[in-house]
C-alpha cells in the first residue's frame, strides 16, 4: 500500500514575536520635551530630536551592545616590560564616547553662556542614555570636575578650556597637547568607602609651590583612561584635593599603577580600577585641609547625573516594554490591551514621567543656581539629595517589572533587558548610597534652614490642587518642625519628601490622568508593587501620554 504524499509542516516558523525596536526616536517623550522647554532650554529642542533619532538608531544600539560584550582590558606592561597601565576599549565604546562628547554630554555646558545650557546637557543625557550607561561615568566626572577645579584659578585657566571641549581625543599624552580632555575622580579607599575622612593616601609637599607627591591606594577609580583626576589625600594640613595628570608636562608617565579592574555586576563597559600612587606628582586644588569643601560642588553635579541616569534607564525600559506588549498577543488579545497589563504599563509610565520631570526640575535649579540664583541654590542643595535617594532607589524595581513585561524573552541577554536590570542598582550606590544621601538631607535641614524653606516653597506651589498632596505637604512641614536629627527615620522622611516633590511637579505640569494616578497610588495608600493603580485610573490617557 502506498501512502499519499503530504506537504510537510514547517518546524520553525516565527510568529507572535515583536519586530526589532530600532530604529526609534529616543527623544519622543512628551515629559522630556515639555520639561526642556519649561526649564529654559527650548533652543536645544531641534538638536535633542536629532540626538534622539541617533540614540535609537540600529547603529547606536549596536554600539551599546558591543561595548558591553567586548569589555575593557587592562594592559599593565608593554611587550618590552615597560609599565604602561593602559586600558583598551572596543571601537564601539569610542564611538559612544565620541558622540557623547560632541553632543555636550561632558563639560561643554560650563562654557555655554546661554540660560538653560545645563538643562540642555541633562536632556541630552536622558536621551543618549537610551544607548548604554557605562560611558556616562566619564561624562559625569568630567562635568563635575570643572566647578571643583575653579577653586584653583591657575589650574582652571589651563585645563578648563580643554575639559569643556566637544572633541573626544583618546590616548595618554601631555594634556595641554590634546584637543579635549576627560577627567576622573579618586576619592574612596578600601578602609573608608563614603567616609573619605579616613583616607590614608598621603600627600607630601615637594617644596615647589602647590606641587606634592602622593603615596597610597584607591579602591574605586572609574574610567582610568581619563587624562586628569581629582584625588583626595592627607596633606600636612588635613584632607585635601589634588589634580593628578596621567602624563606629566615633560611627557613622562605619572605613577598611576592600575592594580586590577573591578569585576562588576553591571556597568561592564566602564573600566573601574584600583590605582596605586607612589611618588605620584599632584597639584593642590583649593586650600590644604579643605578637600571636602572643595569637592562638595562636584558631588552636587555627580548626584544629579545619577538621577538622570536612572531616569533614562527607566524610560528605555518602558519603551522596550511598550513595544513588546503592542506586538505580542496572549489569550486572544494584544498584551497591551489586557486590563492587568495595562495597569502595570500605566504604573511604569507614571513612575517614568515623575523621574524625568524631577530630573529636569533639578537641572533647571542647577542652571539657575550656577548663574547666581540663591533661592534655587538652596532648593538644589536639598532637592538633589532627595532626588538622588529616591529615583535611584526606584530604578531596580522598575527594571525588574519592565523585564517581566517581556516574560521569558526579557530574561534573555539579546533582549537588552538583563543589561538594564544589572545596571539599575548602581546609581543608588554611586556618589553616596541611600543612607548617605538620607543623612545628608538631615544634615542640610540642621545646618541650612533656607534649604528647607526653599523645599516647602516649591511644594506649596501646588497647594489646593489635590487634597492628598496637601495632606502630604502638611505632614512634611510638621516633621520639619520637629527635631530633624532622628537618624532611624531618615529614609521615611526623605521618601515622603521625594513623593511630595514629584507629585507637586506632576500636578502642576502633567496631564490630570498622570497626576491623579500618581497621587492616588503614591500618596493615597495604594499597593506596593507596580500594577496596583486604582480602578478609576484613566489607563488609556496615561499610556497615550507615554507613547507620545
Amino acid at each position: 500500500m502506498v501512502l499519499p504524499l503530504t506537504t510537510p509542516t514547517a518546524t520553525h516558523e516565527v510568529t507572535n514575536q515583536p519586530p526589532p525596536l530600532a530604529p526609534y526616536d529616543a527623544s519622543a517623550d512628551a515629559a522630556l520635551l515639555e520639561g526642556l522647554r519649561r526649564e529654559g532650554a527650548a533652543w536645544f529642542e531641534d538638536d535633542l530630536r536629532r540626538l534622539g533619532r541617533h540614540a535609537g538608531s540600529e547603529e547606536a544600539q549596536r554600539w551599546a551592545a558591543e561595548a558591553n560584550t567586548f569589555e575593557p582590558v587592562l594592559r599593565t606592561h608593554d611587550r618590552y616590560g615597560n609599565r604602561v597601565d593602559e586600558v583598551e576599549f572596543h571601537s564601539s565604546w569610542h564611538d559612544l564616547m565620541r558622540v557623547a562628547v560632541a553632543e555636550g554630554n561632558a563639560a561643554s555646558a560650563w562654557a555655554d553662556t546661554r540660560p538653560g545650557a545645563h538643562v540642555a546637557r541633562y536632556a541630552g543625557l536622558l536621551t543618549w542614555g537610551h544607548t548604554e550607561a557605562g560611558h556616562g561615568c566619564p561624562m559625569a566626572m568630567t562635568y563635575a570636575v570643572v566647578p571643583a577645579l575653579r577653586h584653583e584659578p591657575a589650574l582652571a585657566a589651563v585645563y578648563e578650556p580643554l575639559l569643556t571641549s566637544r572633541v573626544y581625543d583618546p590616548g595618554l599624552r601631555v594634556p595641554t597637547s590634546k584637543r579635549g580632555l576627560l577627567a576622573g575622580m579618586g576619592m574612596t579607599e578600601k578602609q573608608g568607602g563614603s567616609d573619605v575622612r579616613t583616607n590614608t593616601t598621603v600627600a607630601t609637599p615637594t617644596g615647589e609651590d602647590g606641587v606634592y607627591t602622593l603615596r597610597g591606594h584607591k579602591w574605586f577609580t572609574s574610567a582610568p583612561m581619563c587624562d586628569v583626576f581629582l584625588v583626595l589625600a592627607q596633606a600636612p594640613g588635613g584632607l585635601s584635593c589634588f589634580l593628578v595628570p596621567r602624563v606629566l608636562p615633560d611627557g613622562t608617565r605619572n605613577v598611576f599603577r592600575i592594580q586590577r579592574l573591578k569585576d562588576k555586576l553591571g556597568n561592564r563597559s566602564n573600566a573601574s580600577s584600583e590605582p596605586e600612587f607612589d611618588g605620584t606628582v599632584a597639584w593642590l586644588v583649593g586650600a590644604e585641609g579643605r578637600g571636602v569643601k572643595t569637592i562638595i560642588e562636584m558631588v552636587n553635579c555627580t548626584r544629579l547625573d545619577c538621577v538622570s541616569g536612572s531616569a533614562a534607564l527607566m524610560r528605555k525600559a518602558l519603551v522596550e516594554a511598550l513595544h513588546h506588549t503592542r506586538h505580542r498577543s496572549a489569550f486572544g488579545a494584544k498584551l497591551v490591551d489586557q486590563p492587568l497589563m495595562r495597569n502595570v504599563l500605566a504604573d511604569l509610565a507614571v513612575e517614568s514621567e515623575a523621574a524625568t520631570t524631577l530630573t529636569l526640575r533639578l537641572a533647571g535649579a542647577a542652571d539657575r543656581a550656577i548663574r547666581g540664583d540663591e533661592g534655587e541654590r538652596a532648593f538644589r542643595r536639598i532637592a538633589t539629595a532627595i532626588g538622588k535617594y529616591w529615583v535611584t532607589k526606584r530604578a531596580p524595581m522598575f527594571a525588574a517589572e519592565a523585564l517581566e513585561c517581556l516574560g521569558g524573552n526579557g530574561y534573555v541577554e539579546d533582549s537588552g533587558m538583563p543589561r538594564l536590570y544589572r545596571e539599575a542598582p548602581l546609581n543608588s550606590i554611586w556618589e553616596g548610597s541611600g543612607n548617605v544621601n538620607a543623612l545628608d538631607v538631615l544634615r542640610v535641614l540642621g545646618k541650612e534652614p533656607e534649604a528647607a524653606q526653599a523645599l516647602l516653597a516649591e511644594l506649596s506651589l501646588a497647594r489646593g490642587a489635590d487634597p492628598r498632596l496637601d495632606a502630604a505637604v502638611n505632614d512634611i512641614a510638621a516633621a520639619l518642625a520637629a527635631p530633624a536629627d532622628v537618624e532611624v527615620r531618615a529614609r521615611h522622611l526623605v521618601e515622603r519628601m521625594a513623593l511630595a516633590l514629584q507629585a507637586s511637579l506632576l500636578v502642576r505640569h502633567a496631564p490630570n490622568a498622570v497626576a491623579d494616578a500618581f497621587c492616588a497610588s503614591r500618596l493615597g495608600g495604594g499597593g506596593y508593587a507596580f500594577g496596583t493603580l486604582p480602578a478609576g485610573t484613566d489607563f488609556t490617557a496615561v499610556l497615550d501620554r507615554a507613547s507620545s
